[in-house]
């Protein structure tokens, strides 16, 4: 039996940013357990994105925080995971929509994103994103009217593009890199990864005592903490709590942009009108007559989204069209039709992409698991016995908020000043039946 001050289940980027903080926290003998390599089965399959515009101020202020700490972190270390600050540009062809997404700007700003700086080809002071880097780019978000203006700066876009908003503390990284750097600066301060499944957590009186491994080794340890990701729901029935989160799968696709559809400079360009796909005639006429594939002639939702990926010619495509309910399983069914659908999406904003159409690049298909509360705010807090936590329920957003996860989770275990946002994410919040009533009626989660 070996002894340690903390256990923690699961080494996706969440339980190494946990493991980090904890031990920056000043615990110092801390086991972070994984059946699988560190970083692996949904922290690789990242968009590796993040953003502060969120209409949920406790998932703002989160944000923030996160991104403070990454920028820190890049600072630190030189950059090491090769943060930007492109941004996220959000592309409408629809008047009607002018309003909403300022009034939706205005709130976001309010909340704390950062100023709104509206612009027209009248009259603009518009200042594009720089490709690398983040120092002294501006926050808040920038709103483009007008098709002119629009395409002057952005002109792989759509003639028919009317409004474009292009929110700014916001862009991607590398998120191994970023991960890997937690990990080694753990390791440096006395954490320890050991390749193993936690099968059982000890409780006695109430309070969690140690776990138990696949590989029969029993750990002692007054915490554990479950970053299992995926398998969050799952390993809470270990030590005794049934966690209120599902998973899905979502997909994502790569293609070489041979014909530089898609400037390398770009930020992540997101198509913010529902659509239906373009076929030809004789194709949706086809397509239609057939029960199993008529979905395909009908309205797709927005959010269909595109960005440069790595220094060659690659694209990522991303469009959740359908969402999937599933249990994580380690080879999830991949849709041979995904590519080709978020393609044909893409092309409403990016015409060129129709030169693809009979010819498509050969694409590279994967998927990784969503796990999600019914709010779609995370889970981080006390969990069932006294010395046991929770960290996940980070849906689509786990790069982005992992190391304010990490942090907060810290400051829960040490008993340390806990920030403003703290009980929005605990999971007691669910026995407070004001908060339940919320969630009947809850909005706009901000997800892509």
């Amino acid at each position: 039996m070996e002894r340690f001050d903390a256990v923690i289940c699961g080494a996706g980027i969440v339980g190494v940013s946990a493991a980090y903080h904890l031990a920056k926290a000043g615990i110092r003998r801390i086991l972070l357990a994984d059946e699988r390599p560190p970083l692996s089965f949904t922290s690789d399959r990242s968009t590796e994105c993040y953003r502060n515009w969120w209409p949920d101020p406790a998932m703002l202020a989160l944000m923030n925080r996160s991104i403070d700490l990454m920028e820190a972190l890049a600072e630190e270390s030189g950059n090491v995971f090769r943060m930007n600050r492109r941004g996220y540009l959000y592309v409408t062809a629809d008047e009607g929509k002018i309003a909403e997404m300022k009034a939706a700007s205005d709130l976001i700003s309010r909340l704390g994103a950062g100023p709104i700086r509206i612009h027209s080809s009248e009259s603009s002071d518009y200042q594009p994103s720089q490709p690398e880097g983040f120092r002294s780019a501006p926050s808040g978000a920038d709103l483009l009217l007008g098709n002119d203006l629009i395409r002057k700066h952005f002109p792989c876009l759509t003639g028919k593009a009317v409004a474009a908003l292009h929110a700014r503390r916001a862009g991607w990284l590398s998120a191994q890199q970023l991960g890997m750097y937690l990990l080694e600066s753990g390791r440096r301060l006395g954490v320890r990864f050991e390749a193993g499944k936690v099968t059982g957590v000890d409780t006695e009186g109430g309070k969690v005592r140690g776990v138990r491994l696949s590989s029969g080794v029993r750990i002692e340890s007054p915490i554990f903490i479950n970053a299992a990701g995926p398998f969050l729901k799952e390993v809470g029935k270990l030590a005794g709590v049934d966690l209120p989160v599902h998973t899905e799968l979502h997909l994502k696709a790569v293609i070489k942009d041979a014909l530089g559809v898609v400037g390398r400079d770009a930020p992540l360009l997101i198509w913010n009108d529902a659509q239906t796909l373009p076929w030809e005639d004789e194709e949706r006429a086809a397509l239609a007559e057939d029960p199993e594939t008529r979905w395909l002639t009908e309205t797709f939702p927005p959010g269909v989204h595109t960005r440069p990926e790595g220094g060659g010619t690659d694209i990522l495509m991303l469009w959740e069209y359908h969402t999937l309910p599933m249990d994580p399983v380690d080879a999830p069914p991949l849709d041979e039709q995904y590519p080709e659908i978020a393609l044909r999406g893409l092309a409403a904003m990016l015409p060129r992409m129709r030169e693809y159409f009979g010819r498509m690049p050969r694409p590279q298909l994967d998927g990784g698991f969503y796990t999600k509360t019914r709010e779609n705010r995370p889970l981080v807090g006390a969990m069932g016995a006294e010395g046991a936590f929770v960290a996940g329920a980070v849906s689509g957003y786990g790069i982005m908020s992992a190391c304010a996860v990490g942090e907060l989770l810290a400051a829960h275990i040490t008993e340390s000043a806990l920030p403003a946002y703290a009980a929005d994410f605990a999971p007691s919040r669910y026995d407070d039946l004001e908060y339940r009533k919320k969630l009947e009626h809850w909005g706009d989660s901000g997800q892509l």
